[in-house]
Formats: C-alpha cells, sequence, structure tokens
C-alpha cells in the first residue's frame, strides 16, 4: 500500500523550487530521490511521532536530530494542560541530545500532519536549534507519510538569529 501511494504521489508531484527574493532557498523534494541518510533521519522522526503526547491538541509531532558524530536522536511532542509546561518535539531531541553529551548537529527532520501545508518549527524551536548549530544545518519537513519532502535550512528558517556573538563581555 505504501509503495502504491509513493508511486501515485510521484506520478502527480514535480519536484519543484520555491523563490524567495529571486534566490532558490527551499526545495521540494521526493523521499525516493534524496540520499539514505537523509531518508534515514526523516523515518526516525515518523517514527518518534508515534510517541507523541498530544491529548489535548491530537496534534502529534516527531523530531530526529543527526549529531555531527553521526548518531540519530528522537524526540516528540510532550503536551501539558497547562499548556505552557508543553514542549516541541525539536526541544525534545535536543535536550535529549545535550543530556548525552552531544552538542553539535548537522540535521534535524521534523514530521507533523497539515493537510495542506508542511509545519515547520515553531520560533522558540528555531532559536533552541541556532544555539546548538556551529554552522548552517539542514531541515527536512515531511507530513507522515513521506512523499515530499521540504528541505530547508536553519538560516533561511531563522536569518536574523540571535547566537553568541550578539553578546557583549564587559572588559
Amino acid at each position: 500500500m505504501l509503495q502504491f501511494l509513493f508511486n501515485f504521489v510521484r506520478e502527480k508531484t514535480v519536484t519543484r523550487k520555491m523563490e524567495i527574493n529571486g534566490k532558490d532557498h527551499q526545495k521540494i523534494q521526493n523521499f525516493e530521490d534524496l540520499d539514505l541518510s537523509i531518508q534515514e533521519l526523516i523515518e526516525s522522526a515518523v517514527q518518534a511521532r508515534k510517541l507523541a503526547y498530544c491529548p489535548y491538541s491530537n496534534f502529534a509531532v516527531g523530531a530526529a536530530l543527526r549529531t555531527t558524530s553521526g548518531e540519530i536522536i528522537k524526540g516528540c511532542n510532550v503536551e501539558n494542560g497547562a499548556h505552557t509546561p508543553s514542549i516541541c518535539a525539536e526541544r525534545t531531541a535536543i535536550v535529549k541530545a545535550v543530556s548525552e553529551g552531544h552538542t553539535n548537529f548537522e540535521a534535524i527532520a521534523v514530521v507533523a500532519f497539515q493537510e495542506d501545508q508542511f509545519t515547520s518549527p515553531c520560533g522558540v524551536c528555531r532559536q533552541v536549534i541556532s544555539e546548538f548549530a556551529s554552522k548552517d544545518i539542514k531541515v527536512y519537513i515531511s507530513k507522515p507519510v513521506p512523499v515530499r519532502i521540504l528541505c530547508t535550512s536553519l538560516y533561511e528558517l531563522l536569518p536574523y538569529r540571535f547566537d553568541s556573538s550578539r553578546l557583549k563581555q564587559d572588559s
């Protein structure tokens, strides 16, 4: 059944580039055309999404980080009845990674379901990802059945990020 869906959507989908200010920034690609390591990262996020605790919104999100050492660390969103203590999947994965000694990442995949659009990381998650990205990292955004993938980068999602270089040191 899954192969049927891949074939059906591939026939109906043309890989295209989105243009912002005349430059190619984000690209929608077919899952099967991606490198196997990227497919593995996205599939890990799909699996993480299945563990989401979201009884209030029923909006399950999964994320998977690839560390610079090549390990994949997964996270899911965890909601709370008071809402404010809820945590997004991306931050769950980052906190888990940091607690296991990983502080440098090369890519992240985020998986959620919205009918007509891709679900990108929220602003807080973008800033937290930026804290642990010593360079621009790839961001792959997918739906639970990974057929079409939005391929972008942290710097595209957060072009004016705040980082430690902006802090003034007192002399």
